[in-house]
This record gives C-alpha cells, sequence and structure tokens, in this order.
C-alpha cells in the first residue's frame, strides 16, 4: 500500500477551504509546523536559559518591579521643594555662555574640587560665586526657589527630591554640565 503524499492532502484539503478559513487553517498549520518541525522559532535552545516561555515572565515580573518601586518612592517624597545650586558647565553644555572653552572631564573636575570646598565647611555662596558657571548664579547665591518635579531635567529631579533639607549631592551630571545641589526646603 502506497503513503499518500501529505503535500497533495493538505492542498486538496485547503483549496476546499472558504477565504476565512483558509487563513485560519494557514496560520495554525504553520504553528504547529514550528512547534513540530522547527523548534527553534517556538522554543530556544536549552542554553539561552528556557527560552520565551521562562524569560518573557520573568522580564515583565522585573519590569513591573521597578515601576513599582519607582511608584513608591515618588509617593514617599515632597511635592515640590527648594534647592541652591552650583552649576559647571563645559564646552558640550546646553545653554552655555560663550566664554566657557573648558572640557568635560575638566568640568567634573572643577566640580569635584567645589564640592570638596562645600563639604569642608566653606559657605555655599562664596562657592557659588567662585565656582558657578550659571549667570546670575552668584547674585541669587544659586538659588532655583521652590519647584515640582517636572520642572527640572529628570537626573537634576532625582537626585534633588531624594536629599533631605540641608543636604548636599555629590556631583550630578545634566545635559547642563555638573551640578552640586543643596535642598533648602
Amino acid at each position: 500500500m502506497r503513503t499518500p503524499d501529505v503535500r497533495a492532502v493538505f492542498v486538496r484539503a485547503l483549496s476546499a477551504c472558504p477565504p476565512l478559513a483558509l487563513l485560519r487553517v494557514a496560520a495554525c498549520c504553520a504553528a504547529a509546523c514550528c512547534v513540530t518541525a522547527c523548534g527553534t522559532l517556538a522554543t530556544s535552545p536549552s542554553w539561552v536559559g528556557g527560552g520565551l516561555a521562562v524569560a518573557a515572565p520573568v522580564r515583565a515580573a522585573e519590569e513591573d518591579a521597578a515601576l513599582a518601586r519607582e511608584q513608591a518612592l515618588l509617593a514617599s517624597q515632597p511635592k515640590e521643594i527648594g534647592a541652591r545650586h552650583i552649576l559647571v558647565m563645559h564646552d558640550g553644555s546646553k545653554s552655555k555662555p560663550e566664554g566657557i572653552r573648558r572640557t568635560r572631564e575638566e568640568a567634573r573636575a572643577r566640580a569635584q574640587e567645589a564640592l570638596v570646598k562645600v563639604r569642608g565647611g566653606a559657605s555655599f555662596d562664596q562657592v557659588v560665586a567662585e565656582y558657578s558657571d550659571e549667570p546670575g548664579a552668584a547674585e541669587r547665591g544659586g538659588d532655583l526657589g521652590v519647584f515640582q518635579r517636572g520642572t527640572m531635567v529628570k537626573s537634576f529631579s532625582d537626585i534633588a527630591f531624594s536629599l533631605k533639607i540641608g543636604e548636599v549631592s555629590e556631583v550630578v551630571e545634566t545635559p547642563f554640565g555638573f551640578h552640586i545641589i543643596k535642598r533648602t526646603e
């Protein structure tokens, strides 16, 4: 007895189907084919770590946990704060004055030097006057007033809102340069 040609049987079955059913049959057959014949699309090799069936739920759970931590952190912080800052700019800084010619590394070193002075007991106003490149910073003592989280760039806000009143941050980089932030309220 001769075994029927699988392709011929499949083609005859498909030609008898209406167009919408044909699409369903084709999708179902393609999925069955991948599951049975070419396991690389349906699953990954064992050395990959379990394939999509294992990795995707783990990744989704990690993302959900990170989102929950972020939301809890934001809920625990005030809606608005007051802060002062020292801004040291470099030749790649956004909105820099014309006279700034230092490299990014030189700016980082200068900001670190200013931080050492502040932490060593120097007046924040004096260090602002000596180190800050922000126009008008010396006259204001680096005061930014009271602002909400979305007012400042994210990297600045994240640090500023995490500080306690009177606390001074480490050096923080933003597109505008390097900041030293002191929370005031």
